[in-house]
């Protein structure tokens, strides 16, 4: 930080303008006005920066006022001679300030808001303070803003200075930044995001704790005082294959190279002054490497110190990769004499004659022999020597780009070569993506036309190693790994039958791409083929099972491609889509190494041959099926494109809260509200709203708040101005439904289905407003602000929503007939609750069917949307249909209700109703629908029966609760069921001598309505029963 040059106190006059006066402790260095509560305080209250100033002017008695871009300071001084003495210096920094801009730019690295310099910047949350920040990682500070406007204008609250810092991860999306004097708990909002600021601000911290020792031996050197592309004094980044030394805007941000001023300890600083990489700068410098490589650079081109970044890259693109300006070696288009010359080049042990003589050779080089003469070649700068693909018979002129850093590149024609790439190559059993690129051992690749198929085969550097080598036949899979779970940028992983995980590495993503293609296509089948086409992650052979054939597995080739599983299966032999967005369930059978999607029309059984192999498909698909961003098309969807959380919340408040006062109107609990949303986000598919669980208001809430939260909201960014403006602009009613269809067309699908789903929902809300007490314009109240993401004082907002929802029929085209039939299930809903027809609270429409199939004993639970209608006989029927089960004769499928706790079942009768039962199970209950192994007994029995009675004798106990223990025993006891009523009889009195049945003048001592009757069967261990 600058040395201060004034502080004091100060008046300030608070951005409000009041008359009442705030003391602050004000300080001015050269690049900074600051002021602060008091002098003991480290961080400011707001910061200015000198080059935001465009003047200082006097301002009556004590009074002086700091005039940046778009907003004034007023400060007061204790006198006329402390103001003038403030004003003074102000101008005379600022002017200083000028003159040295005008001759070079300064090498603050934080001067006026330009986003050059940025490493990292976006709004994170910090703890007390309610707004989100703006956060700017630049150089070795952190610099908190109110806005992105602010950091325009160079307005700040505070900076902090990383030389005291450390970063510290807290938990999934909060990290602290602590320091000697104050602690700053960040909440980004993705644990990704969390992990590029801490790494962002760890990078910080260790650029504010290096010095300039090897800089300084560097800078020895005379022309590496300047930097070799734009002339900026005191350069400290180096460019270690070029031989030049550059300064941080020319290397580009975030850099890769090596920063020369930056050492951890004293033995890597002692190690870095007596490496080659310092040697070579040394010997060569700017001066020498600049006669080759910008020997022709027209003036007019050229760049300086006030270049721009779009500059400064398309000049270096020129410069180093295009080699525009270079001067070209005599022997240049000679190749025999340039090989021999370079020949004698990698003999040699001066650098500089070595990087010269592969310098002048860069334009097209040819090479013809062994892997020994390529080996001799590579020793030369074996840390930066790139190979990339070539044709056999041919060479080209090829670099590659690494961000902003450019590396020279050189061509090897081998017979048979199909790919030559200088790669980087470790081999695991289990890797370990938090390695970096230092991990791991330079290798030249080949992949090659072997006897069994494409080889790919790696030289090892030593010169009597044994090559190695992976025969296609041995390939299972190859995958590109998520960018959070990696250091090193390009790398892609190679699965092998044998159980061994290859991880390779490069600097180029494009050459990453083509050789992963070119790999699988090694050993794809042709029938699939066609997978090579998506831009995928991961492609390769997986056994499977689907639900019409369990008999046994079958091969079939997949590759995932972002959220969908492109497949091309055995039999068919045609590629199939697999939308994991919109799985239906989604699990993993652990014992057996099975994964489970379900699909409305399908369900399909992955199975794992290698662990280690399957785990790496297992979190890709997880991970693609899951909520992966903030947009609407980026969640978890319904068939009908319809986000998870808006179908599950509508179905829930359709179910339990459209008799709710207030519904929308009301908030329920902010704790409960943030909760149930996180639940959804992390996977909304095993999100079950029940009434017991959850309140109408807290899930109408979060409902609403998910809508709020929605990146670009459902109008989109582009187009919510055109709904807003369809109100005010469009007077004739006709004409404003025509546009409002317009723009309705013209929206993304995700959104188009989410808005109609979300407008039919509200329009019967309205229609049961006698109840709710929330009409048209009371939603469109509510609805308006929430949808168009605003703070409630456009009422265009609310005109919109009251516009869709009033003409809802006509603008989204409904049917009435089906329409008519929605509202009449709804009034059925509503009737039933308040009749309390159903045994328990009602909660929800969505219930989990189990439906064992054989051979496979513990199929996953199916699900579906069951409405209030629905029999147990038609929910059989449905998903009987739905697990395409072929009924056979004497089949008798029926639906139970499964008690685990008590380990007793009871057959639900055909025209029982599903969703009061359903509602009324217990934690330890489910349904399931299974064959009735009893029925065909229990038939022939009633076909034998001329009377519907049954009598005899049966242990009998009934349940007492004492101080809440269950208490009784068991006695013998005489029944009598007919098709009425289920009598009990302590005694048999007397037998009817002409039935034999027992006479029943006597009273009962209990009777129970058979249609109140419900019957478990099953065995109570806890009850100790007498069999």
């Amino acid at each position: 930080l600058s040395p201060v040059i004034k502080d004091g106190w100060l008046d300030k006059n608070p951005p409000q303008g009041s008359y009442i006066y705030q003391k602050r402790w004000v300080k001015l260095d050269s690049d900074y006005l600051r002021y602060f509560d008091s002098e003991k305080d480290m961080y400011s209250k707001r910061f200015i920066t000198l080059s935001s100033i465009s003047r200082v002017a006097y301002i009556g008695d004590q009074k002086f006022e700091v005039i940046t871009h778009n907003r004034n300071f007023l400060f007061r001084a204790d006198s006329d001679t402390d103001r003038n003495e403030w004003v003074r210096t102000l101008q005379h920094v600022m002017e200083d300030r000028r003159s040295r801009a005008s001759s070079r730019l300064s090498a603050s690295p934080l001067q006026g808001s330009s986003s050059d310099c940025v490493d990292k910047c976006g709004y994170l949350e910090l703890k007390g303070c309610k707004p989100k920040l703006y956060v700017v990682v630049m150089g070795d500070k952190v610099l908190l803003y109110k806005n992105h406007e602010d950091f325009r204008l160079g307005i700040g609250i505070t900076f902090i200075e990383m030389n005291l810092g450390n970063v510290k991860d807290v938990d999934k999306k909060a990290f602290d930044l602590t320091t000697p004097y104050r602690t700053f708990n960040f909440l980004a909002d993705s644990d990704c995001e969390k992990d590029e600021w801490v790494e962002a601000m760890q990078q910080s911290i260790a650029e504010a704790l290096s010095n300039s020792e090897v800089a300084k031996l560097i800078w020895e050197e005379e022309s590496n005082t300047l930097c070799a592309d734009c002339g900026a004094p005191k350069p400290d980044w180096a460019s270690i294959n070029l031989c030049v030394v550059i300064c941080k805007r020319c290397a580009g941000k975030p850099s890769f190279t090596a920063p020369v001023s930056k050492r951890s300890d004293g033995k890597s600083s002692k190690f870095i002054l007596n490496s080659t990489p310092v040697k070579s700068c040394l010997q060569i410098g700017n001066a020498r490497a600049n006669t080759f490589w910008a020997a022709n650079v027209p003036p007019s081109e050229a760049i300086n110190v006030t270049s721009g970044t779009g500059e400064r890259q398309r000049f270096i693109l020129a410069k180093y990769k295009e080699g525009k300006y270079r001067r070209y070696h005599p022997l240049f288009g000679n190749t025999d004499e340039l090989n021999k010359f370079i020949g004698v080049a990698t003999r040699s042990s001066e650098t500089r004659t070595s990087s010269t003589g592969l310098g002048n050779g860069w334009g097209v080089v040819t090479f013809s022999g062994n892997c020994n003469y390529l080996l001799s070649l590579l020793k030369i700068v074996p840390e930066r020597l790139w190979l990339t693909e070539t044709e056999r018979g041919r060479a080209h002129q090829v670099s590659m780009m690494k961000r902003q850093l450019y590396y020279t590149l050189f061509l090897i024609d081998f017979p048979l070569i199909c790919h030559l790439v200088f790669w980087k190559l470790s081999c695991y059993y289990y890797i370990q993506y938090s390695l970096g690129k230092s991990s791991f051992k330079q290798r030249v690749c080949i992949l090659s036309l072997g006897g069994q198929g494409l080889i790919l085969i790696w030289i090892l550097q030593a010169p009597c190693s044994q090559p190695g080598r992976l025969n296609s036949v041995m390939l299972l899979c190859v995958s590109t790994p998520t960018p959070e779970k990696k250091k090193f940028e390009c790398t892609f992983e190679i699965y092998t039958d044998s159980e061994r995980l290859y991880l390779f590495g490069s600097d180029s993503a494009e050459t990453v791409k083509e050789w992963v293609k070119s790999i699988a296509k090694s050993f794809l089948p042709p029938s699939a083929e066609d997978l090579l086409n998506h831009d995928f992650e991961r492609i390769g052979r997986l056994p499977y099972k689907d639900g019409l054939s369990l008999e046994s597995t079958k091969a079939g080739w997949f590759a995932l491609a972002k959220s969908t599983l492109y497949a091309c299966f055995e039999e068919s032999g045609k590629e199939e889509e697999i939308h994991l967005k919109k799985l239906l369930e989604l699990s993993v059978q652990t014992d057996n190494d099975v994964l489970v999607l379900v699909e409305r029309a399908r369900t399909l059984f992955v199975h794992g041959e290698k662990k280690l192999y399957f785990s790496g498909w297992i979190s890709g698909i997880q991970r693609a099926s899951g909520s992966s961003g903030h947009m609407l098309s980026e969640q978890q969807l319904t068939e009908a494109d319809v986000p998870v959380i808006v179908d599950r919340c509508i179905d829930y408040i359709t179910q339990c809260g459209l008799t709710s006062e207030g519904i929308y109107r009301k908030s329920g609990q902010n704790s409960k509200t943030t909760n149930l949303l996180e639940t959804f986000r992390k996977d909304a598919r095993r999100v079950k709203l029940k009434e017991g669980d959850h309140h109408v208001d807290d899930v109408s809430n979060t409902l609403k708040r998910f809508f709020r939260d929605i990146k670009e909201g459902i109008f989109t960014s582009e187009a919510y101005r055109d709904w807003l403006n369809t109100t005010t602009g469009i007077e004739d009613e006709y004409q404003r439904i025509l546009q409002y269809q317009q723009l309705l067309t013209n929206l993304p699908k995700v959104n188009k289905a989410t808005l109609t789903t979300l407008i039919n929902h509200l329009y019967c809300v309205q229609r049961f407003s006698e109840m709710n007490q929330m009409n048209t314009h009371n939603l469109a109240i509510v609805f308006g602000p929430t949808l168009f993401q605003t703070d409630g004082q456009d009422h265009k907002a609310g005109r919109v929503i009251e516009d869709l929802i009033s003409h809802y029929v006509v603008i989204f085209s409904v049917d009435e007939q089906q329409l008519k039939k929605r509202l009449d299930e709804i009034s059925a809903i509503i009737k039933l609750r308040i009749a309390g027809s159903s045994s328990g609270p009602q909660k929800g429409t969505h219930c989990v069917i189990s439906i064992p199939l054989p051979p496979q004993p513990h199929t996953l639970p199916l699900s579906l949307q069951v409405p209030a209608s629905m029999t147990a006989e038609e929910l059989t029927f449905d998903i009987l249909d739905r697990r395409k089960v072929v009924t056979r004769d004497k089949d008798y499928w029926c639906c139970f209700e499964v008690n685990m706790r008590e380990e007793m079942e009871r057959l639900l009768h055909f025209s029982e109703k599903v969703l009061p039962i359903f509602h009324s199970l217990g934690s330890d209950s489910y349904l399931v629908v299974k064959r009735h192994l009893s029925m065909e007994p229990m038939l022939i029995y009633l076909a034998s029966k001329v009377e519907d009675t049954k009598h005899g004798m049966m242990k009998y106990r009934e349940d007492r609760s004492l101080l809440g223990r269950n208490t009784g025993s068991f006695h013998d006891r005489y029944f009598i069921l007919n098709s009425t009523s289920l009598r009990l009889y302590k005694e048999v009195r007397q037998k009817s001598p002409c039935s034999g049945s027992p006479e029943t003048s006597h009273r009962p001592e209990k009777e129970w309505p058979v249609k109140s009757l419900r019957i478990y069967w099953g065995i109570k261990k806890r009850l100790r029963p007498p069999t």
